[in-house]
């Protein structure tokens, strides 16, 4: 069995506490980082999936638009926003 002394034990203790501490702020490094990026990834994807509903939505409005027939120009909303939709060919 292997006996250690009162200051060789200090020291190991001592040591740990280093090695503990350096991997502490090295994971909260790591975490943030991992973090950061985990809520970039979801925000960008929000808004993917946003302008893909609203782009769905616009194809939606325009799809009534030829299919009803409808010979006036209409208007569909896209993020807020007012799109003139024009029956008019342009040659």
């Amino acid at each position: 069995m292997l006996a250690l002394s009162l200051g060789q034990a200090k020291t190991i203790a001592v040591l740990i506490v280093i090695v503990l501490v350096a991997l502490a702020i090295g994971s909260a490094w790591l975490m943030k980082t991992i973090a950061q990026k985990v809520a970039l990834i979801v925000i960008l994807g929000l808004l993917a999936l946003l302008v893909w509903s609203q782009r769905a939505s616009l194809d939606e409005c325009s799809d009534k638009v030829r299919e009803g027939g409808v010979q006036v120009d209409t208007t569909c909303s896209f993020f807020g926003r007012d799109i003139n939709i024009s029956t008019k060919r342009s040659s």
